[in-house]
């Protein structure tokens, strides 16, 4: 199976890749990042560092469409 997988379009294969960290987090408890989540994190803290952050209304405005679900 997994032989037949590297002919699978990327998209597949990442959608693949991202069930297996599930299941692997699951059954040890660790969840690995992929390079998308790691790259997002990053940029997350690079602008944590220059003090960029969202404001109380967009947050406000964050919960309220939340809420709606």
């Amino acid at each position: 199976m997994l032989e037949q997988v590297e002919t699978w379009p990327l998209e597949d294969q990442e959608e693949l890749a991202n069930v297996a960290r599930e299941i692997e987090s699951r059954r040890t408890g660790v969840y690995r990042l992929s390079d998308e989540e790691r790259a997002a994190v990053r940029e997350g803290m690079e602008d944590a560092r220059r003090g960029d952050f969202a404001s109380d209304e967009e947050i406000d405005e964050l919960y309220r469409l939340h809420s709606r679900a």
